[in-house]
């Protein structure tokens, strides 16, 4: 589902002659490539990724391009900085919508009861039915800090 939407946006961007949205949807096909070569010389599954797994790669891109704009903002480049965040932009169209801070910290309480973690030990309990339920939906940089602050009190 979500391969069939990058690819017809490929193919609008094309159409449209939207040069940099074009650039951006044709990293997004390498990587998804790379990572399906990957799987099959890995021998996991079908030689195709998942949706969780795309997800997981769309967020990992949004956070290098993140990385690099502060960095070329660092630098003094702002220009760069600005593609950057432009490819960021664009890739982060094709992830569902986010949490806020007040859904995460919903589902994390719900999860915390779910697996029944009582102590910051059972966090990898926690994070990976986070996981498993919201894969693209939540940021778990932020997210594993909260599970921790959660475990902490309880």
């Amino acid at each position: 589902m979500l391969r069939e939407r990058i690819t017809a946006e490929m193919k609008a961007a094309m159409k449209a002659g939207e040069k940099e949205k074009l650039s951006t949807v044709r990293m997004i096909q390498a990587a998804l490539k790379d990572k399906d070569i990957e799987a099959r010389v890995t021998g996991s599954g079908t030689g195709q990724i998942d949706e969780a797994e795309i997800l997981s790669l769309l967020q990992k891109m949004i956070k290098q391009r993140n990385e690099a704009a502060g960095v070329y903002e660092q630098g003094g480049r702002p220009e760069l900085a600005a593609s950057e965040r432009a490819e960021a932009a664009i890739i982060a169209n094709f992830l569902p919508q986010q949490m806020d801070e007040a859904e995460t910290r919903a589902a994390i309480q719900a999860a915390v009861a779910e697996t029944g973690a009582a102590e910051p030990k059972d966090m990898g309990k926690v994070i990976a039915a986070l996981k498993g339920k919201y894969a693209g939906r939540m940021d778990f940089g932020k997210a594993s800090g909260l599970v921790k602050e959660a475990l902490a009190a309880k």
